[in-house]
């Protein structure tokens, strides 16, 4: 959805984006990489808004921040 703007389920192209943040204690939607806010990889959404489908999306500067993570493994 985020690089087509069609949603892979229903076929519509009624995408809304809500960007990630990361807020007080970790709340948010992001993934905390280390044990302060500025740790925080925010992770954002693409929601289609006729089928309710969605996906996660982050942002390629932060791709390196996980990679280099010690809480992040490869499977």
């Amino acid at each position: 959805m985020k690089n087509s703007g069609i949603c892979p389920k229903c076929g519509s192209n009624d995408i809304m984006r809500v960007d990630g943040h990361a807020g007080a204690y970790g709340s948010g939607n992001n993934i905390m990489l280390g044990m302060t806010i500025f740790s925080a990889v925010k992770v954002n959404r693409y929601i289609c808004m006729n089928c309710g489908f969605t996906e996660e999306w982050i942002d390629r500067e932060d791709l390196g921040k996980i990679r280099t993570s010690s809480k992040a493994y490869e499977v």
